[in-house]
């Protein structure tokens, strides 16, 4: 982990999403049989902020990457897990939530992204327990407020002490001026269905709630005291374990660290590539097909990786211009493993695509997808261009070179030598598009792009099922299906994508991820959306304001002594 002082850059810190975590210096994992305990103990001086003191497990963003780590290794280096314990390692302290003094000096761009990364790891969390057979118990051996409690929330079960003066809470409103960021008052209403009346108390009461009324009002699960509490988690994490127990169909396998090469213009993978042009505030990101068995985990965790990378360290970039290469073939002789797994590996490894194209979808960059000839958007890799805001595919063949320097150029540079066809490009749809990679509201990409269109939507599917394999797309009938935005032909192709990724670099970067976020989910609201949806717009926005982030804010004067002074006018 890289940092830099705060205020030195654009971003307050300079993160490697690249590098094996461990050791860990927050967690420890301790494996039993079917039960996996993961205490969390902060160190406090060990924040990627200069002159942050972590202090009673309040944690930042390095403590999230390794509890995101953390999880990650447990699906698939422990296929005999079925319940995490998640408690603390500090005597009297579950965990104070997210470091205020951090929040106070992070940048805008930090704060939203940083809420943005936790809830993302607390949904893996819960959709861990939804497919991969894994409760989570939060074992809550102390004051547990904020984030604390946030993370409590995003488990199976909580087990609260019952101490007389361990309480949970989310005291965001009334001490910091902001929300509970990573999700904690919708899971309040819609996981745990907390009266709205009771959730409107508890959230504007700073002390928070203890015992028997959280127990009584769904805050909690269980409470046990402290003479019996080692064994109240030891019994309740066996319960859980037992309700979930399934043989394993595979032997773990150690989670590899991406092989990627960071440098400034330029992210380098063996199967993820980006290429930057800062004066057109625009990244070129192609992914390349591969045959090797080994590809599909290793180029998740590629683009997994260099999408956090985008997020956090290159914030100024406007735009995503996404290309995919490779003999469609290479694409297709992974279908099986990923639409109908076999083993513990090939269903995480497929669960993992799906987290990642939601991260893709949830990244604040317009993404727009160049379907060329020698591209490769096909089965997982169209969902690429499914994802995008629009999809643009050459018509035909590219008469003479693309420019050298042009839109493109980066990408193309890595494109392999053997993938310089003259026939036209295809788009290739397959049983992987319909529904093994939902969106975060439960939906495929190809619904929400054909929205409210049955007439194409029956189309493409009856297309794709009829029984003589994948549905090879030319550009024309690409089109006519809704599938792709434009099809320009090769003396309009580099004037288009240039006017629109020029277009973009022009707008409100605001404006821009306000208006994706309202178009990227349509249909069916969940209560990720609703997360999301509000992080955007009302975390967005509160964190800009002067009643949390000003001179006399409660953010600023947190911990001095001194009463936050607030605007009082309500807009």
């Amino acid at each position: 982990m890289n940092s830099r002082p705060l205020g030195s850059s654009s971003n307050a810190v300079h993160l490697d999403f690249f590098a094996d975590r461990r050791p860990w210096r927050h967690w420890s994992l301790r494996v039993d049989g079917a039960v996996a305990t993961l205490a969390m103990t902060v160190q406090p001086d060990a924040s990627v902020f200069d002159g942050c003191e972590l202090k009673l497990n309040s944690y930042d963003i390095g403590v999230d990457l390794e509890l995101a780590d953390a999880v990650r290794r447990i699906r698939f280096e422990h296929p005999e897990v079925a319940c995490v314990v998640i408690t603390s390692g500090i005597d009297g302290v579950f965990c104070a939530g997210a470091n205020i003094t951090m929040l106070a000096r992070a940048d805008h761009t930090h704060k939203v992204n940083f809420c943005k990364f936790t809830n993302e790891t607390r949904l893996e969390m819960e959709e861990a327990s939804a497919n991969s057979g894994i409760a989570f118990l939060a074992a809550v051996n102390g004051p547990c407020s904020g984030g604390g409690y946030e993370l409590a929330l995003a488990c199976d079960h909580i087990l609260l002490v019952d101490d007389r003066s361990s309480a949970v809470s989310l005291p965001e409103v009334p001490l910091l001026g902001v929300l509970p960021g990573t999700g904690g008052l919708t899971r309040l209403t819609d996981k745990r269905h907390v009266r709205r009346d009771r959730a409107d108390v508890f959230a504007t009461r700073a002390e928070g709630i203890r015992g028997t009324e959280a127990l009584e009002w769904g805050l909690v699960d269980e409470l046990a005291r402290p003479t019996q509490w080692h064994e109240a988690v030891r019994d309740r994490a066996a319960a859980l374990a037992a309700e979930r127990a399934q043989a394993p169909t595979s032997t773990g396998l150690e989670l590899p660290a991406p092989e990627v090469t960071v440098g400034n213009d330029a992210v380098l993978g063996r199967w993820v590539h980006v290429g930057i042009d800062r004066e057109r505030r625009c990244a070129e990101l192609s992914v390349t097909a591969g045959r090797d068995p080994r590809w599909p985990l290793e180029a998740a965790l590629e683009l997994d990786a260099v999408l956090c990378h985008l997020r956090f360290n290159e914030p100024a970039l406007s735009t995503l211009l996404l290309y995919s290469w490779g003999d469609v073939d290479n694409a297709l002789v992974h279908e099986q493993a990923l639409c109908d797994p076999r083993t513990r590996l090939e269903r995480e490894t497929s669960l993992l695509w799906a987290r990642v194209l939601r991260r893709l979808d949830l990244t604040a960059r317009s993404l727009f997808a160049a379907i060329e000839p020698g591209s490769c958007f096909a089965g997982v890799l169209a969902e690429l261009a499914l994802a995008a805001d629009r999809t643009y595919m050459i018509d035909g063949v590219f008469v003479d070179p693309p420019e050298s320097d042009g839109i493109g150029s980066l990408a193309r540079g890595h494109r392999p030598a053997a993938r310089r066809p003259d026939s036209a490009a295809t788009f290739t749809l397959t049983e992987a598009n319909l529904g093994v990679f939902p969106t975060v509201n439960g939906i495929t990409r190809l619904r929400s792009r054909l929205w409210g269109d049955k007439a194409a939507l029956v189309a493409v599917e009856k297309g794709i099922w009829d029984g003589s394999g994948p549905l090879l797309l030319d550009a024309q009938q690409a089109h006519d299906l809704g599938v792709v935005t434009a099809s320009p032909d090769d003396l309009d192709w580099d004037g288009e994508l240039r006017l629109a990724v020029d277009e973009r670099a022009s707008f409100s970067p605001d404006a821009l991820t306000a208006m994706e976020a309202n178009h990227r989910f349509c249909g069916p609201e969940t209560m990720a959306t609703k997360i999301f949806g509000r992080l955007s717009a009302w975390q967005n926005w509160i964190f800009t304001r002067p009643n949390a982030a000003g001179p006399t804010s409660a953010l600023t004067r947190y911990g001095t002594g001194a009463r936050p002074q607030f605007d009082p006018t309500r807009t």
